[in-house]
């Protein structure tokens, strides 16, 4: 920047690559010394077009005039209406508009809750491993970051293990709650891990708000993929809980379309207004005939069967994918929500001749196992010890984090890919 001018927000650190531009330069960089298309399951992005009746119901609300104007701050009153209906389900009680915000995006969402609900030095606790976008979005709101650890089982380099063995470390969390506490942020289907949060451990989160009185961010962009018998909410976990949970969604996860971006929180009525009149300070409106069509999509997945053939499309996935890693013996958590693949790499030795460029050598061993991925198999992942703490990042460093939302045939193309690791696994 020209030392001339006034400067810029220095919270905004500029120079060097966040994790997305280092998988992302370096598998450009692969691509073109190869000449061969990399496999990329490292973001959590489609490789595959929403469903037709999505793309059918944005297409005409283009056609309508006033579908193209500025949206009311609340949101379109058609999209209201099928959130309410649709979540009246799946929390068993009825739900008004009146406890609903349409937002850009989940990420947006989250942030318009940050911001119209802390005051400058409120705490807010986060779980590591963590969605890297709660960090910035919960301090450039004024709030103060307390992070608790999720524990891995102590053998996870030994054996493939389930989301209920990533346990809260309790001890941490109760020492962790201060009067300044203002919110909880829980993401389940949780990403990284794929781990779903059992109704033990969410009623006795809701216990502590209660005791604390603070509220519970309840991050359920992945809702509607859960391979267990039942997701358990927050919000239908008896009045006193629900009243202090705010959740979550996300038309993006929902319908393979995270470039609309809409997202949504639904909250209880009296804590609404200060969530839209951040979200008018953010962005105004959320756009128009997205809206229309996500609407449009909502009421027409109650009856198409979308939901259940979805789901049965990623137990297909993860049997694919999956399918190597049973086969290499290489460990992994079992994925009970989400469309994350968390594999453990204990067991592989790097050779020793293989050379790293500068940065990378200072870095983690997840983000050597990731270079060194990319370069000599063509697979894209993302090294998970990101979304610690830099002190904290040993726990996960061992790991590779895989985005399935892919093709079944990209997926079986990586599987064909990783197979030659099997001379690298040393037991």
């Amino acid at each position: 920047m020209d030392s001339d001018l006034p400067g810029y927000n220095r919270y905004f650190k500029l120079g060097g690559k966040d994790i997305w531009s280092f998988i992302n330069e370096t598998a450009a960089a692969q691509e073109k010394s190869s000449g061969e298309k990399v496999v990329n399951l490292g973001q959590g992005f489609f490789s595959y077009a929403p469903p037709h009746f999505a793309i059918e119901a944005v297409k005409k609300a283009l056609d309508v005039p006033m579908n193209n104007q500025y949206a009311h701050s609340r949101g379109k009153p058609n999209l209201l209406k099928a959130i309410a209906e649709t979540y009246s389900v799946r929390f068993g009680r009825e739900l008004s508009t009146d406890e609903v915000q349409v937002t850009t995006g989940a990420n947006e969402g989250m942030l318009a809750v940050f911001t119209g609900l802390l005051e400058r030095g409120d705490e807010v606790i986060v779980f590591q491993p963590f969605f890297d976008q709660y960090i910035p979005n919960i301090e450039l709101s004024g709030g103060k970051v307390i992070y608790v650890k999720l524990l891995p089982p102590s053998d996870f380099g030994e054996r493939t293990v389930t989301g209920d063995e990533w346990t809260i470390d309790w001890e941490q969390l109760e020492k962790s709650i201060s009067n300044k506490t203002k919110m909880i942020v829980i993401n389940s289907p949780y990403n990284p891990v794929g781990k779903i949060f059992n109704e033990q451990e969410m009623r006795r989160i809701g216990a502590l708000a209660i005791e604390h009185n603070f509220y519970i961010c309840s991050d359920e962009v992945y809702e509607n993929l859960f391979f267990i018998p039942k997701l358990t909410r927050f919000a239908t976990l008896g009045n006193d809980i629900a009243r202090r949970t705010i959740t979550i969604g996300s038309a993006g996860k929902t319908f393979a379309a995270t470039g609309w971006r809409i997202g949504w929180v639904i909250a209880n009525k009296q804590i609404i207004p200060p969530i839209t009149a951040a979200h008018t300070r953010i962005c105004f409106s959320t756009p128009a005939p997205l809206q229309e069509g996500v609407a449009s999509a909502l009421q027409i997945a109650k009856t198409n069967n979308y939901y259940k053939q979805m789901k049965e499309d990623y137990v297909t996935k993860y049997k694919i994918f999956d399918s190597i890693f049973d086969e290499l013996n290489l460990p992994y958590t079992v994925a009970a929500g989400g469309y994350y693949l968390l594999v453990n790499f204990h067991k592989v030795k790097i050779p020793t001749e293989f050379e790293f460029p500068p940065d990378i050598l200072k870095e983690k061993r997840d983000f050597k196992l990731a270079y060194w991925l990319i370069k000599q198999f063509g697979v894209v992942a993302i090294p998970p010890s990101v979304f610690y703490l830099p002190e904290d990042g040993h726990i996960i460093e061992d790991c590779l984090r895989f985005a399935i939302c892919k093709d079944d045939d990209v997926l079986v193309e990586a599987v064909k890919r990783l197979r030659p690791l099997k001379k690298y696994i040393v037991d």
